[in-house]
């Protein structure tokens, strides 16, 4: 009988606690801020002149409700995340400070094309590729460049809607420069491989405008115009000279 009502007891006492906790949670919770659904809450977040109806404060509680929902917030806390949207809901590059550049359910269909981009882009990135392929002989290494600052300076010139293809534009032409300055070398010497020292002056007549001459689009990529091609129509020709037919 006697260890009944012990066992009573202990029960008792952590129910007792467990309401205690649950007690103080809620007040510390009440003290830290609103309910965040609540009706309140919205009177008083349009009182202190949020617009609850705009794309930015629809974008804070699309992302909150991602992070778990529910729960208490304030007006501070608030205005801080809508600060991380533009007027459109389109979330901003905090390293940037531009949007359009993340990748979402609206702009993932449209992201992968090919639009126009600036001749002194283009230009920049050509040198800067160059640079990185002779610099460690024709092997990838984005250390040695300054292409986040060329991607950077093309955001920034760019229309929001446009800055995720024009991204992905510029990745082709950069692939473009590097593959022709690949083949290019084992023109000029068929045993070289990435890695190896690359022949001096080998480089030095090939332009970003005489690649880009000969890039041509296929769909959402652009391709060159085959080097194999070229060779054959000018089978009378030694090796440096097609190298100069198909370049320029």
């Amino acid at each position: 009988m006697l260890k009944k009502k012990m066992d009573f007891r202990v029960i008792y006492q952590g129910e007792k606690i467990m309401l205690i906790v649950r007690e103080f949670s809620n007040r510390f919770q009440q003290m830290s801020g609103m309910p965040i659904n609540s009706n309140e809450t919205k009177e008083r977040l349009k009182a202190a002149g949020i617009d609850i109806n705009s794309k930015q404060y629809r974008a804070v509680m699309s992302e909150m409700s991602r992070d778990g929902g529910g729960g208490y917030t304030t007006i501070s806390a608030i205005k801080k995340r809508m600060s991380r949207y533009d007027k459109d809901g389109d979330w901003i590059n905090p390293r940037t400070g531009l949007a359009g550049l993340l990748v979402t359910d609206k702009n993932c269909a449209s992201k992968n094309r090919i639009v126009s981009i600036s001749e002194s882009i283009m230009d920049e990135m050509f040198e800067s590729t160059k640079k990185e392929f002779f610099m460690e002989n024709g092997v990838h290494n984005g250390d040695t460049t300054n292409r986040s600052e060329i991607y950077q300076k093309l955001y920034q010139q760019t229309e929001k809607n446009d800055r995720l293809a024009a991204g992905y534009t510029l990745e082709e032409y950069e692939r473009q420069y590097w593959q022709a300055f690949t083949d290019a070398v084992k023109v000029a010497d068929p045993k070289w491989e990435a890695g190896k020292p690359i022949m001096p002056g080998v480089l030095d007549r090939i332009t970003s405008k005489s690649i880009d001459a000969l890039l041509v689009k296929s769909g959402s990529q652009l391709i060159r115009k085959s080097f194999e091609r070229m060779i054959k129509k000018y089978p009378f020709c030694g090796r440096a000279f097609c190298l100069i037919i198909f370049m320029f």
